[in-house]
């Protein structure tokens, strides 16, 4: 069995893992994730009980029973770089020993539910759509870092959004399908489509204030961009680091977004948080 040392596996003196403060008794194999911590308890409000509350940094844990299932909800903070702190750790505490630092003999599949807002960029999905992502569009780097098998269709649509020939990409996306089994599950019936996952919220999502953006047609030529029924169809900063990390390590995921402005008109929620609590009671009642 793998051995991972202390330099890699960082254990605190409480017996904790570092970045999240967690033992394994303190976290359930049904996780929803959501990025701001303020939405933890949005979210836990609505559980039966709440066994364990967490924080450190920006990542907030509470850990209770709804609907007689334990569940976990943890916020991520913003961005790929928190989503890979934030899955390795939880992964590590079901799958890793840290009493003697070796892998665990049984495997034990995780369920990874993100709840998220975020940006349509198709002028036909307005405002306070509810939509879950079919695949994640990576535009960030974290999976070029990482070994993983790519499946057919996810090579496919990498290399058609490479030769697209309309946008200039400054770094080579990749493209992390969602679990098929959780979207058959729990989307019957929502909008769906590519996630875009930027690095950034200004100019990788095409905004410009005084810092200009590398290409001025950015967004329409994502907007454009067609697949067989394939589109992309929003923009955030997770969901396809969500995707790849779940599915490098074994485990299933689904990213719901409630989106909240349409960047082809121009428009914004004017309910947000209505919004936003509509998407986590749907999410809920469908784990």
């Amino acid at each position: 069995m793998a051995f991972h040392p202390p330099s890699e596996l960082i254990i605190r003196p409480d017996g904790t893992i570092y970045h999240l403060n967690l033992s394994a008794k303190q976290i359930a194999p049904t996780i929803i994730l959501v990025g701001d911590p303020g939405r933890v308890d949005t979210v836990s409000r609505h559980f039966q009980r709440i066994d364990f509350r967490v924080q450190t940094r920006e990542f907030k844990t509470h850990t209770g029973v709804f609907n007689h299932k334990p569940v976990t909800v943890i916020s991520t903070g913003i961005g790929t770089d928190n989503i890979d702190i934030v899955i390795n750790e939880i992964d590590a505490l079901f799958n890793i020993d840290l009493a003697t630092r070796e892998d665990k003999s049984e495997f034990t599949k995780l369920q990874f539910i993100r709840i998220g807002t975020s940006g349509s960029l198709q002028p036909d999905i307005p405002v306070d759509t509810f939509l879950a992502s079919s695949h994640g569009l990576g535009l960030d780097g974290l999976m070029h870092f990482y070994k993983y098998e790519i499946d057919p269709e996810e090579t496919i649509i990498g290399y058609e959004l490479q030769n697209y020939g309309k946008i200039n990409f400054p770094i080579k996306p990749y493209v992390a399908k969602g679990s098929g089994t959780l979207l058959e599950k729990m989307a019957d019936g929502l909008t769906k489509g590519i996630t875009a996952t930027c690095p950034g919220f200004y100019a990788p999502q095409g905004r410009q204030l005084r810092g200009k953006v590398f290409q001025t047609d950015y967004l329409q030529s994502l907007r454009m961009f067609r697949y067989k029924d394939h589109r992309i169809t929003n923009f955030e900063m997770e969901t396809a680091g969500i995707y790849g990390m779940a599915r490098m390590l074994g485990h299933d995921a689904i990213s719901f977004n409630a989106l909240l402005a349409n960047r082809a008109n121009g428009t914004f929620s004017e309910r947000p948080q209505e919004t936003i609590e509509n998407l986590v009671e749907l999410v809920l009642s469908r784990i």
